[in-house]
């Protein structure tokens, strides 16, 4: 149940929410970039700017073609602050929320 507070919580927030959304176009823009340059599966695309940007880098996937390459570079120097940026403000969202819980017990 408190996960879900916090969830909503965080949805409620406008500046929480203009990140989230800023995420999902980011997330957006890679997988159907890698669709097309790469040729790759909506899903596999997904999975690969996922694994990018948040920086896992599993390397079961990686670019084969010159543009696909490019695209890369460029996708992760714009990328990888946004991505960590929102993972770091759910985080601390989250962190926040349970110390306020807790201080009302």
């Amino acid at each position: 149940m408190f996960f879900f507070h916090t969830i909503f919580s965080f949805l409620k927030n406008r500046e929480y929410r203009d990140l989230l959304y800023t995420t999902m176009i980011i997330l957006i823009i890679g997988t159907v970039s890698y669709h097309y340059i790469e040729g790759w599966g909506i899903i596999d695309s997904l999975y690969f700017s996922v694994v990018t940007l948040t920086t896992i880098g599993f390397g079961d996937f990686s670019p084969q073609t010159d543009l696909g390459k490019i695209f890369t570079i460029i996708y992760i120097i714009l990328g990888i602050g946004i991505i960590l940026q929102f993972i770091n403000t759910v985080q601390n969202h989250y962190s926040e929320t349970r110390n306020k819980r807790h201080k009302k017990h």
